[in-house]
Protein backbone atom coordinates (compact mmCIF):
# COMPACT_ATOMS: atom_id res chain seq x y z
CA UNK A 1 0.00 0.00 0.00
CA UNK A 2 1.18 3.48 -0.93
CA UNK A 3 1.04 6.58 1.44
CA UNK A 4 -1.12 9.24 -0.09
CA UNK A 5 2.03 11.70 1.00
CA UNK A 6 3.87 10.07 -2.12
CA UNK A 7 0.69 10.43 -4.28
CA UNK A 8 0.71 14.37 -3.54
CA UNK A 9 2.92 15.21 -6.11
CA UNK A 10 1.53 13.12 -9.02
CA UNK A 11 -1.59 14.93 -8.63
CA UNK A 12 -0.20 18.79 -8.04
CA UNK A 13 2.15 18.82 -10.98
CA UNK A 14 -0.89 18.72 -13.65
CA UNK A 15 -1.84 21.38 -11.57
CA UNK A 16 0.35 23.54 -10.97
CA UNK A 17 1.28 23.27 -14.87
CA UNK A 18 -2.07 23.62 -15.56
CA UNK A 19 -2.29 26.99 -13.27
CA UNK A 20 -0.63 29.98 -16.38
CA UNK A 21 -3.12 28.34 -18.72
CA UNK A 22 -6.21 29.16 -16.21
CA UNK A 23 -5.05 32.66 -15.45
CA UNK A 24 -4.67 33.21 -19.39
CA UNK A 25 -8.24 32.04 -19.26
CA UNK A 26 -9.56 33.93 -16.53
CA UNK A 27 -8.17 37.06 -17.38
CA UNK A 28 -9.33 36.78 -21.09
CA UNK A 29 -13.36 36.27 -19.43
CA UNK A 30 -12.78 39.27 -17.00
CA UNK A 31 -11.24 41.48 -19.87
CA UNK A 32 -14.44 40.44 -21.96
CA UNK A 33 -16.93 41.36 -19.54
CA UNK A 34 -15.08 45.46 -19.81
CA UNK A 35 -15.37 45.10 -23.32
CA UNK A 36 -11.44 44.73 -23.64
CA UNK A 37 -8.92 42.50 -25.55
CA UNK A 38 -6.56 40.50 -23.44
CA UNK A 39 -3.20 38.98 -24.85
CA UNK A 40 -1.28 37.08 -22.91
CA UNK A 41 2.42 38.86 -22.77
CA UNK A 42 5.10 37.23 -24.77
CA UNK A 43 7.24 34.81 -23.07
CA UNK A 44 11.25 34.96 -23.13
CA UNK A 45 12.36 31.65 -24.29
CA UNK A 46 13.88 29.73 -20.91
CA UNK A 47 17.74 30.22 -21.02
CA UNK A 48 20.04 27.25 -20.72
CA UNK A 49 22.50 27.65 -17.82
CA UNK A 50 25.48 26.07 -19.13
CA UNK A 51 25.51 27.96 -23.06
CA UNK A 52 24.92 31.53 -22.23
CA UNK A 53 23.81 33.88 -24.86
CA UNK A 54 25.46 37.08 -24.25
CA UNK A 55 29.28 36.87 -23.60
CA UNK A 56 30.78 40.00 -22.19
CA UNK A 57 34.07 39.05 -23.59
CA UNK A 58 34.88 41.66 -26.49
CA UNK A 59 35.75 39.88 -29.78
CA UNK A 60 38.18 42.35 -31.78
CA UNK A 61 40.65 42.25 -28.98
CA UNK A 62 42.72 39.14 -28.61
CA UNK A 63 45.13 39.73 -25.26
CA UNK A 64 48.75 37.49 -24.94
CA UNK A 65 49.12 35.79 -21.90
CA UNK A 66 50.83 39.28 -20.47
CA UNK A 67 47.94 40.29 -20.38
CA UNK A 68 48.12 43.40 -22.15
CA UNK A 69 46.25 43.90 -26.09
CA UNK A 70 48.86 43.50 -28.88
CA UNK A 71 48.41 46.25 -31.33
CA UNK A 72 51.62 45.88 -33.05
CA UNK A 73 53.43 49.12 -31.08
CA UNK A 74 56.30 48.47 -28.80
CA UNK A 75 55.86 49.33 -25.17
CA UNK A 76 56.63 53.15 -24.83
CA UNK A 77 56.48 53.66 -28.27
CA UNK A 78 54.28 56.81 -29.43
CA UNK A 79 52.65 57.27 -32.62
CA UNK A 80 53.51 61.60 -33.81
CA UNK A 81 51.42 61.60 -36.93
CA UNK A 82 49.53 64.99 -37.05
CA UNK A 83 47.44 65.88 -40.22
CA UNK A 84 46.82 69.73 -39.98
Amino acid sequence: MVCLACLLPLFLVPIVNLLPLLFHLIMAKVYGLFGWEYRKPERAPAACPYKPGANNSKVGVESVPGGAPEHGLKPGAVENSKCD
